[in-house]
């Protein structure tokens, strides 16, 4: 039953979905490894730049919509060979992103202080955080500007592109912030404890200076830069794209693509950003419980994130085909291979599940430098706290991997408006306000923003399926 009749078919989702989830495990990699590696710097550090990768993960979240509209257009396109009409819609999608990424940069840019203010009052966090966060929202127009990429490679099924540059960015975002954060003096201590010592003579030639949360901030910041022009170098460098190219460069303003692009991207970012927003929630409920709570709960959000970008490379997987076999009218079929991917995602999820919580104990070590004996009770209390969330996110796994499938499969199906809604109530009427109450009001605490997040997915998941299955049994009962 949950098997597709072409196993080649079968064969094909994975090739879609293997190099979009190492592209978005490598996006987020970019903020692990800054979390990561101000971690050795102590929790507010942790905290600081925990926060401000979840408030820029908000903006960010606008992004979705012109990856997701770029996506489904182009693939459309390249389905009826109007490869004029892939590379139009490239073209245009980057032309609205300059004129509408370039100030949104410079309003969060010029607003930093205040923006942070709103979240944290601690103020050896709160200045770490707006000196992170002023160079990071800098590089909001080259996020953009490389999620139309990401969209137009996957719409063309060139998936693999896209994912080399961003493991190339990763490899220069470490280098870089190694340098950055701990300057020369320090980075042979900063290596011997990551086992990274081999490596130290790379380091050698350059003189880094020691600037530790600003650090890792320039390095992504330069990171993104260099992965903005090299993917639009390959562009000329690609053979498989030349049929593209003329159109790529061709000044053609199609209005009315623009805005099908956006109407169709648009509902996408809203449940991310009604996703993201509950996170943020989340942080900004631990950070009333005190520092050491908010760097226990990014640690968690860090290695949680992480399992989630499998989850979502399956989901474009599963918009792509649902697309396909809605466009076929072959609706059988469609919910079939909905069906096996869903599984074969909850089975992922169910993996990590498992071992996240019998490494429960271990993984926050990744994140805290226990050998520092001037922060050594601290330390030891964020792990603690880390490990006890760790049990919650263990089950948190299965529902959001579940969920996010969905939500890509209705999406592939055209069925945008209601599973926008669904995650809207989800979210902010079921799983917010059970956050507050048993993170703030109960003697649960940092347990209980958790258990909210848990409801919230639970009830997201079962309606979307829900939704999925009355639409896929309509269709296949209307085509007899």
């Amino acid at each position: 039953m949950f098997l597709p009749k072409d196993k080649k078919l079968f064969k094909h989702i994975f090739i879609l979905a293997i190099p979009v989830i190492i592209s978005n495990i490598s996006r987020v990699l970019m903020g692990l490894i800054d979390t990561i590696m101000v971690g050795h710097l102590g929790a507010s550090a942790i905290a600081a730049v925990g926060m401000a990768s979840m408030v820029t993960w908000a903006a960010m979240s606008i992004g979705i919509a012109f990856r997701t509209g770029t996506q489904t257009v182009v693939s459309r396109r390249l389905g009826q060979k109007k490869y004029k009409e892939c590379g139009i819609a490239f073209r245009n999608m980057h032309f609205f992103v300059f004129l509408f990424g370039i100030p949104l940069t410079y309003l969060c840019y010029s607003n930093t202080t205040q923006i942070m203010s709103f979240f944290l009052k601690e103020e050896t966090t709160l200045k770490l955080c707006i000196e992170y966060s002023l160079y990071i929202y800098l590089s909001l127009y080259f996020i953009y500007a490389s999620f139309v990429f990401q969209g137009f490679y996957t719409g063309i099924e060139k998936t693999k592109i896209h994912m080399k540059v961003v493991l190339a960015s990763n490899v220069l975002n470490f280098y870089l912030n190694t340098g950055l954060i701990f300057g020369s003096n320090k980075i042979d201590k900063f290596l011997s404890d990551s086992s990274f010592v081999f490596f130290e003579f790379l380091w050698v030639p350059f003189n880094f200076p020691e600037l530790g949360v600003k650090g890792a901030a320039i390095g992504t910041l330069v990171s993104r830069i260099i992965m903005f022009i090299f993917l639009f170098f390959l562009l000329y460098k690609r053979d498989v794209i030349r049929k593209y190219i003329l159109y790529i460069f061709k000044f053609i303003i199609d209005t009315e693509m623009i805005k099908k692009i956006i109407s169709l991207g648009f509902p996408t970012s809203l449940q991310m950003l009604f996703e993201v927003g509950i996170f943020t929630a989340a942080i900004w409920l631990s950070g009333l419980l005190g520092e050491i709570t908010q760097a226990a709960n990014q640690i968690v959000l860090n290695i949680s994130s992480m399992t989630f970008m499998i989850a979502s490379g399956l989901s474009v997987s599963a918009a792509i085909r649902a697309g396909n076999q809605k466009g076929l009218n072959n609706y059988n079929e469609l919910k079939r291979i909905s069906l096996s991917i869903l599984l074969l995602g909850i089975i992922f999820a169910m993996v990590f599940s498992l071992l996240i919580f019998f490494f429960r104990s271990a993984l926050p070590y990744i994140y805290i430098d226990i050998s520092d004996s001037l922060n050594y009770d601290k330390n030891l209390e964020i792990v603690s706290k880390a490990a006890t969330l760790f049990i919650v996110v263990s089950l948190f796994q299965l529902f959001d991997s579940a969920q996010v499938i969905i939500l890509g499969t209705l999406r592939g199906m055209q069925d945008v408006i209601i599973p926008t809604v669904i995650v809207f109530i989800a979210y902010w009427v079921v799983g917010f306000p059970v956050s507050y109450y048993y993170g703030d009001i109960s003697q649960y605490k940092e347990i209980g923003i958790w258990f909210g997040l848990l409801c919230g997915l639970l009830f997201s998941s079962v309606f979307l399926y829900l939704r999925f299955i009355y639409l896929t049994n309509r269709m296949i009962k209307n085509a007899k």
